[in-house]
């Protein structure tokens, strides 16, 4: 733990003791749909740019980031802390430390969370590449790109990958996150 970052019973403990604590779920409107928090928020980090300077003014309290495993928090504190606003901790291992810990959860509709769906689509293309080159040689070199894409995502900790498979249809809520009231939050407290 460092003082970035902090583990899922620290979290459970400051939601209890600490009511100026909010928790802001970072993943997409559909992975948050499928599981998160209670009290949680949805601030998609894709929304974030857009709405970057708003959370800076409003926020007040700490603010505890919280997607899947840590690295999309860690994106958006690091988007924060750029533009000023630096009371802001991720939740150590995400979602799946959470759900490992057996913390309550509220639960909708069960979709895949975007590390799946990367995983599944990036085989894919390696698989059809692979059988592709059987009968044409150069359709190989597609997989080695996705293998490129996928190194290159593990060294710099972003996925160009999964921030297009947000933009899909399948990764949108049934009824549109409500950004306003997600902002609205942030700055009730501030």
């Amino acid at each position: 733990m460092n003082a970035r970052s902090i583990d899922v019973r620290t979290v459970r403990g400051l939601t209890e003791s600490d009511p100026r604590t909010l928790l802001v779920d970072v993943r997409t409107p559909a992975e948050y749909e499928s599981s998160h928090v209670p009290g949680a928020v949805n601030l998609p980090l894709g929304r974030v740019d857009a709405h970057l300077e708003r959370i800076v003014t409003d926020a007040g309290g700490r603010l505890v980031l919280i997607c899947q495993s840590g690295g999309r928090a860690t994106q958006c504190q690091d988007k924060l802390a750029a533009a000023g606003l630096t009371d802001t901790v991720v939740m150590e291992g995400g979602m799946n430390a959470w759900e490992a810990q057996g913390a309550p959860l509220e639960r909708g509709p069960r979709r895949w969370a975007l590390e799946r769906q990367v995983r599944l689509v990036a085989g894919g293309i390696v698989l059809t590449s692979v059988l592709a080159s059987l009968f044409w040689a150069p359709a190989v070199a597609v997989a080695g790109l996705v293998g490129a894409g996928l190194a290159f995502a593990a060294v710099t900790d972003t996925c160009a990958m999964g921030m297009a498979l947000t933009r899909l249809p399948y990764n949108q809520p049934r009824n549109d996150v409500d950004i306003e009231d997600s902002l609205a939050r942030i700055a009730v407290r501030g």
